[in-house]
């Protein structure tokens, strides 16, 4: 029995001595490696790339989706009855003013000139009775032969005939008018729309669809739309005490075309409502763009670019902040050189790589760049100074 005990109890000291060799052998092994564990000591200090904050000028834009209209779109529509006899000119064609664009077969107007003309000529000649008819009275009343009242009658009728004779040549001045009507020119410089009806088509003046519509090419209206609380934004950062005055005092605004080209041309917002659209919560804005080339049509898209120009603005990467519970973080870099969390309001660049602060930060501080996910609030680092790249926005001028 005995000698059973003492066997037992040589394995188990032997067991214990085996474990306590391993541990420290892990240990061993562990303090090799830097010494990770709990209660070796410091973690080694990382090094983060620190930016120096300083002022810097940059240009915010922002786009807004706009439609173009021609100055004047005007609609051209038949004044008399009839039939399309005639069309010179092609959906599309540019037109000057005067040019002539449709006729309309109505030889009703036609023959109502030639009766106007003979109504004339057959005024004329009663005008020129009457008078004879004055004329051969008059003496006649002179030596008391016949009664004045014979006269006076005389008198009338020819007023009679020249009211008749003006009134026939006033028809005569209508029918040309209406005759006139037959040819349509164009009442403007502009691109001729689409044409509905086709020659021998029946047209009048109650016609639902106009013949065809003239967009004027010299300046095309952009509208676009500012949100209320952009509204808001500009009415509070502009100079001025109308809205008018504030428009005057907006820079130029460029236009972006549908293939995503600057239009070459800049424009000038001129017009605003001011007015919320209860429906879509925005106010409509006006901007105005020269058109020489007529490269612009009415009824195209594009984006209209406001810009902002920024001096002294403190420009950080968007890779040196991160968001918690909705706010936006950088750190900062203390006397201690361990990295501070600093809550900072921000602007985005239109590049989308970078950040105008506008609150949370001055100039001098310097910024931890690089790895902020991995910091923590107080852990020391070693910096390593880069120099910040000046923001330039690439924005056509």
């Amino acid at each position: 029995m005995i000698t059973n005990l003492l066997g037992r109890t040589v394995v188990v000291l032997l067991a214990v001595l085996s474990v306590a060799a391993c541990n420290s052998k892990k240990k061993d092994s562990a303090g090799g490696r830097g010494g990770s564990g709990k209660g070796d000591g410091p973690a080694p200090i990382k090094d983060y790339a620190v930016m120096a904050l300083r002022p810097d000028t940059i240009t915010l834009f922002q786009d807004y989706p706009a439609t173009i209209q021609g100055q004047q779109n005007v609609e051209i529509r038949p004044k008399i009855d009839g039939f399309i006899e005639a069309i010179y000119v092609d959906e599309g064609a540019s037109v000057r003013k005067g040019q002539r664009l449709f006729h309309i077969s109505a030889p009703q107007y036609e023959q109502e000139v030639r009766t106007a003309r003979a109504g004339i000529k057959t005024a004329q000649a009663n005008v020129a009775a009457a008078r004879m008819g004055v004329a051969k009275v008059q003496p006649l009343v002179e030596r008391n032969i016949i009664s004045k009242y014979q006269l006076e009658g005389a008198q009338y009728t020819l007023q009679a005939n020249v009211a008749a004779l003006a009134q026939a040549q006033a028809a005569l001045v209508n029918a040309q008018t209406n005759l006139g009507y037959t040819n349509i020119a164009s009442p403007v410089d502009g691109i001729i729309g689409t044409i509905p009806n086709k020659i021998g088509s029946l047209v009048s003046s109650t016609s639902a669809d106009p013949l065809t519509t003239i967009s004027s090419t010299g300046n095309v209206y952009a509208y676009f739309s500012l949100s209320e609380k952009a509204l808001l934004d500009f009415v509070r950062r502009r100079p001025g005490n109308t809205l008018q005055d504030k428009l005057a005092k907006v820079p130029d605004v460029r236009l972006l075309l549908a293939d995503g080209s600057i239009y070459p041309y800049v424009g000038r917002v001129r017009t605003a409502i001011g007015q919320i659209n209860t429906e879509t919560g925005a106010s409509s804005f006006r901007a105005t763009f020269p058109n020489p080339q007529g490269l612009l049509r009415s009824g195209s898209s594009g984006l209209v670019r406001t810009q902002r120009p920024i001096s002294d603005a403190l420009i950080i990467p968007q890779s040196a902040t991160y968001e918690l519970q909705g706010k936006r973080f950088a750190y900062v870099l203390g006397a201690d050189t361990a990295a501070h969390a600093a809550a900072i309001t921000v602007v985005p660049t239109p590049d989308g790589s970078s950040f105008v602060v506008q609150q949370g930060l001055r100039p001098g501080q310097k910024v931890i760049v690089e790895g902020v996910g991995g910091l923590k609030d107080g852990v020391k680092i070693r910096p390593r100074l880069v120099k910040s790249a000046k923001q330039d926005v690439a924005v056509s001028r």
